[in-house]
């Protein structure tokens, strides 16, 4: 029941239409009896300023923050965690009597989600493609957990920025690459994990994919960001070889469970979370 007493939160992004936040967290709330709502905002990129500022008129408690605004959305705010400022990301906001604290969860979502798949192993090497805001913090979160990191992106420049970052912040060696089916193939060849950061694969570009089947093989590790489908292109041709694959839907979860805790103070219930989760999204691939 809404009232005047509900507690507001929601996803501000473009685009929105998918994002399968909301009944993850509105399931959280509902579990928890919590007097809260969450739901989606679509915010252009020209409308940033005025949305941030519409959070603190509203009372608006608290916000994830999706494509593209996770790196335009930072100037907007008061106060930035560490971490959300060593990665140069935000994904989570805070609203405490309209300070706004921005956050980023993706990080130690994605790592949570590796080790629940049981991939401990410091060292190993990990390709990663794009460069993006999700692109960064899985790279930052790679390389303070002591694993090998090259970037690959359509954009050398980007790629390149984003790997000296992250080389001077850790004084590690992140190389940077191109885009390309002669690169991947010979990066790909002294990989342990692949981790798709782009969009391809979703969308518009659903039954693509960002590398060709016959550059995987079924000793590597394949990671897509993407959860909506549920199983990409990609995934599906790395299962077909018999590699390990993990989906976005895990590393959705565990971000989302890290702001909930942010915003609330209180422990997700992180199985309803992803019940909710796997019904919804096994409703829409059906």
């Amino acid at each position: 029941m809404i009232s005047g007493e509900t507690k507001l939160y929601g996803i501000i992004g473009n685009p929105v239409a998918h994002t399968m936040s909301p009944p993850m967290h509105n399931a959280a709330f509902k579990e928890l009896q919590l007097d809260c709502v969450y739901v989606p905002f679509l915010v252009e990129e020209s409308g940033l300023t005025n949305a941030i500022e519409g959070i603190r008129a509203m009372n608006i408690k608290g916000l994830n923050v999706t494509m593209p605004h996770k790196l335009a959305v930072i100037p907007l705010l008061d106060i930035l965690d560490p971490l959300a400022e060593k990665i140069g990301a935000v994904n989570t906001v805070v609203n405490n009597s309209g300070i706004l604290t921005g956050y980023n969860t993706d990080a130690d979502g994605f790592i949570k989600a590796l080790l629940d798949n049981c991939i401990y192993t410091r060292g190993q090497r990990v390709v990663v493609i794009g460069a993006g805001g999700v692109s960064r913090a899985i790279c930052f979160a790679l390389a303070e957990h002591k694993y090998e990191v090259c970037i690959v992106n359509r954009t050398y420049k980007k790629a390149l920025g984003l790997a000296n970052e992250v080389s001077h912040m850790f004084n590690k060696d992140v190389k940077a690459y191109e885009m390309n089916e002669q690169n991947l193939k010979s990066i790909l060849s002294g990989a342990d994990i692949l981790v798709n950061a782009t969009s391809i694969g979703m969308d518009s570009t659903i039954g693509k994919t960002p590398v060709a089947s016959t550059l995987l093989s079924p000793e590597l590790v394949v990671f897509d960001t993407i959860y909506c489908p549920i199983e990409t292109k990609l995934l599906k041709s790395a299962k077909n070889i018999g590699a390990k694959v993990i989906g976005g839907l895990d590393m959705l979860l565990w971000q989302g469970a890290i702001a909930f805790k942010l915003w609330t103070g209180l422990e997700a219930p992180f199985e309803i979370m992803k019940k909710e989760l796997s019904k919804i999204l096994e409703l829409n691939e059906n």
